[in-house]
């Protein structure tokens, strides 16, 4: 691999364990490159494999025959079943269910897919017990430098894989406005009716431009003219097709705490910057707050683990901290500024280590300062962006 993908070595040790392997995420993350390479790895063990793209004509035909004879024709004389966008084979579920139960057989599926919202149609309650979901995101920043680019080529284009291996940017903008059109703007689109493209067009423009703002489900519905019904249903496929992620507000003990707001994040820097049509540079941006806020966003996501909850902390009277993020039920405060003159303890972080003592970590991300200060005993760290992703504090609020 060009990119050691941080989650190889985890997905290794799963394709040890006999429930089927799912890699779920957005289109063009790299979860095709990933099966690719857990295959070559089990044929370096010297296990049978067979691989299939329902993407690919033949592939989807061969899926085609009825179930049974399916079942008996790809479990023939293999270890590892390889199933790349499993959510376009209507009987998956089944399929998958009937090979975990034959013990006899002891062969490993492992399947990727990019829309829950058809992965949770084929696998329901079926494969409870049965199966172990892995996330698949665009690259980290850690992984992106391995090919020796800038932190700004990071939050310019993103860390979409594909990126990595053009030399222009003329060739990454290309590539970028081509998923947008074809994926976006098209296969997302096939999932509501034709009359209301327009409106969905302008809500993914409306969300990438107003980015890490609170949006309330009215306020888009009343912008794009429709109900509020028709609305969360257009934000469910984005969020169902990992193509957009909602944070909300943190809310425990305080009455004048936001408590139903949202905020909205796009999976990817590059795409966003798509959407808007905006690739200038870091100097030349006046949303530059918002790229790195996206940045802290995506590596938290990247990284939590599934007892821990991401949200954003914000009061009536104007507090507010970028993100809390909760595991255990304890939080971690992190806020994000761009360029500092100095380590000073972010007036929110006041209000808030008073409401909730139990706060176990606090940092402070930014570009130009690094350092600690104390707070009444406890320690405020000050981390660089392009140092975030390495610090062992930062890092240590992820661990079980």
């Amino acid at each position: 691999m060009l990119v050691k993908r941080d989650s190889f070595d985890d997905l290794i040790k799963c394709l040890k364990k006999s429930e089927i392997l799912i890699l779920i995420g957005a289109r063009q993350v790299g979860k095709t490159h990933l099966m690719i390479e857990l295959e070559k790895f089990a044929k370096a063990k010297k296990k049978k494999t067979k691989y299939f793209n329902l993407e690919i004509p033949e592939d989807s035909r061969y899926f085609n025959q009825d179930l049974v004879s399916l079942y008996k024709d790809i479990t023939k004389n293999t270890d590892f079943i390889f199933i790349d966008e499993f959510q376009y084979f209507e009987n998956a579920s089944s399929l998958f269910k009937a090979i975990f139960d034959d013990r006899k057989l002891k062969v490993k599926i492992i399947a990727s897919g990019s829309s829950s919202l058809e992965m949770h149609k084929h696998l329901k309650e079926s494969l409870a017990g049965r199966k172990i979901e892995k996330h698949i995101f665009s690259l980290s920043f850690s992984e992106f430098k391995q090919t020796k680019k800038t932190f700004e080529s990071y939050l310019i284009y993103g860390g979409l894989p594909g990126l990595i291996h053009l030399k222009t940017n003329d060739q990454k903008i290309d590539l970028l406005d081509n998923l947008v059109a074809t994926y976006i703007l098209k296969d997302i689109k096939s999932l509501i009716k034709e009359e209301n493209i327009p409106a969905f067009n302008r809500l993914i423009y409306i969300l990438a431009d107003t980015q890490a703002q609170i949006v309330s489900v009215s306020s888009l519905a009343r912008e794009l003219m429709v109900s509020n019904k028709t609305a969360e249903h257009y934000l469910a496929i984005l969020e169902q097709t990992f193509v957009l992620y909602p944070l909300y507000s943190f809310s425990q003990n305080l009455s004048n705490e936001l408590k139903k707001s949202k905020k909205y994040f796009l999976f990817d820097n590059g795409i966003r910057n798509s959407i808007i049509s905006d690739f200038s540079l870091l100097k030349a941006r006046s949303d530059k707050g918002l790229l790195y806020e996206s940045y802290v966003h995506n590596a938290l996501r990247m990284r939590a683990p599934k007892n821990s909850e991401i949200r954003f902390w914000r009061t009536k009277d104007g507090n507010e901290i970028d993100f809390i993020y909760i595991k255990n039920r304890k939080p971690s405060i992190i806020e994000v500024k761009s360029k500092l003159k100095q380590m000073l303890i972010p007036k929110a972080f006041e209000h808030f280590l008073r409401s909730y003592p139990s706060t176990e970590r606090c940092f402070v991300i930014n570009e130009n300062i690094s350092g600690e200060l104390d707070y009444r005993g406890r320690l405020i760290k000050f981390i660089k962006f392009e140092d975030m992703e390495e610090d062992e504090d930062f890092l240590e609020i992820f661990k079980n």
